[in-house]
């Protein structure tokens, strides 16, 4: 299963980590409705902020995944193809969104 999203310069396709991706994003979303229920509750702001803290660490834990599906698959297809120049600038410009 592939799943294609789309990046200035075109279309990338995530392969080998997407059932790992998937699973992880859908554990994110069950903790995200936890916080929702935790704020409906007017539990307190510590706690509030420790289980955002929890789902930005774990969504940084998929962006990770994510982005070494990508070296691992288009940058190395890129250098065999002769369009690395191109990849490697893609890659430079999520590399700075991400840090």
């Amino acid at each position: 299963m592939y799943v294609v999203f789309i990046l200035w310069g075109g279309i990338n396709v995530v392969h080998s980590q997407n059932r790992q991706i998937l699973n992880r994003l859908a554990r994110i979303k069950g903790h995200v409705e936890g916080i929702y229920e935790m704020v409906e509750a007017q539990r307190p702001n510590p706690d509030v902020i420790l289980q955002i803290v929890a789902v930005r660490s774990a969504l940084n834990k998929v962006a990770l995944l994510v982005l070494v599906d990508y070296i691992e698959h288009r940058l190395i297809e890129a250098a065999e193809t002769g369009d690395f120049e191109t990849e490697l600038s893609n890659f430079r410009w999520v590399l700075d969104l991400l840090i």
